[in-house]
């Protein structure tokens, strides 16, 4: 692993201390002040550590590593400054979140060490990331799956809104867009344990009774309910909590829930039917249902399908990376796959397979990237 460290200091001289002392033990850079700093930052990172002077112009090092936590928050960030200033420190670590305080002149011993506790936490901080993220994903994975076994409607609803959501994040420029793609993806989960024929109304466009619209609604704590023994999923659980909650000024709620707010509703209405120009007018009749920020961000993102063209095709013509254009359903009207799946190697072949047990009407329309 390349756990590199970057010096930031106004004086050259002292930037060349640090090289001569410490290249044989660490891989390091060096960059003149705040801004080459952030400029190193972006174009040779990764960085594993970061070393800053307090006391520079232009931009002091709580300003730097403040913008050095936004760019990079893995990144271990050390205050290194000749002012034993108790207000700084207490700044730089308030504000840069400073994992160490060393002021100078510092020895080698101290700074080695420092450097050396800075990567050890550098390497907890990534791999609890990396087990997080595998632990996230398998668990997902395994649900979704079962998902697209138990009701490929749910399943095909999810996976058309996860498209939506992740464009709509995209155009707004949101950062950690995964976990937005996981509360999306899982936010038909609790619908296992709705009635089929509720969900079958619900999905084709046909209006619920009071009734039913309670118990469909109720998939949403399911899902939470479901989700809350896998670690770290508060952020992903709140969003799926709110996926049905009407946009209220002055309240908090989640980004990823208003977000999901949109997709969803405009997922109902395309499934009654309407173009999906009807469906964003319909949606604009609303406005006091949807963050207007983010209704004008899904609308430039997802109004009409880009870099896809639509294609009929057979079975055995389908491809990875294609997107069902229209329900798979056997002859006899069983429903294989639901109109908005994104094909894999893996749902491939299990439509391959069931397409030698049941008679598929082809064919299929699929909607194939343009390359």
């Amino acid at each position: 692993m390349n756990e590199k460290i970057l010096f930031v200091d106004d004086e050259s001289n002292i930037l060349d201390t640090f090289r001569r002392g410490l290249h044989r033990r660490f891989p390091l850079e060096t960059a003149l002040g705040g801004k080459e700093g952030l400029v190193c930052l972006q174009n040779s990172g990764p960085f594993a550590v970061v070393v800053s002077d307090l006391k520079m112009p232009k931009m002091d090092g709580i300003q730097f590593l403040r913008h050095v936590r936004e760019m990079s928050p893995s990144t271990v960030r050390v205050m290194l400054t000749g002012h034993a200033d108790l207000e700084a420190a207490i700044a730089a670590v308030n504000e840069g979140h400073v994992f160490r305080f060393l002021t100078k002149p510092c020895d080698g011993g101290t700074l080695i060490k420092t450097l050396e506790a800075a990567l050890e936490q550098y390497r907890l901080i990534t791999a609890e990331k990396e087990l997080l993220h595998g632990t996230l994903r398998g668990s997902i994975k395994v649900l979704v799956e079962i998902l697209s076994l138990v009701n490929p409607e749910a399943f095909g609803r999810s996976e058309r809104i996860k498209r939506m959501v992740v464009a709509t994040a995209k155009e707004l420029q949101l950062k950690n867009i995964w976990r937005l793609e996981l509360a999306a993806m899982l936010s038909q989960i609790g619908c296992v344990s709705i009635p089929e024929e509720i969900l079958s109304k619900k999905y084709s466009g046909q209006p619920l009774g009071p009734e039913e619209e309670q118990i469909y609604g109720m998939h949403a704590s399911i899902a939470v309910k479901l989700l809350e023994n896998i670690p770290r999923m508060d952020e992903i659980n709140a969003i799926i909590a709110h996926q049905s909650d009407n946009y209220v000024v002055g309240l908090e709620q989640p980004m990823g829930a208003r977000i999901l707010k949109v997709a969803l509703d405009f997922d109902d209405l395309e499934q009654q039917g309407m173009t999906r120009e009807k469906a964003i007018s319909v949606m604009r009749d609303h406005p006091e249902s949807y963050d207007p920020e983010i209704q004008t961000a899904f609308e430039r993102a997802v109004f009409f399908e880009e870099g896809f063209v639509p294609k009929r095709l057979s079975v055995r013509e389908l491809l990875p990376g294609m997107i069902l254009g229209a329900d798979v359903k056997t002859v006899s009207g069983i429903l294989l796959l639901a109109k908005g799946q994104g094909l894999t190697d893996l749902v491939l072949e299990r439509l391959i397979r069931l397409s030698g047990t049941y008679e598929v009407r082809e064919p299929v329309l699929a909607l194939a990237p343009i390359q």
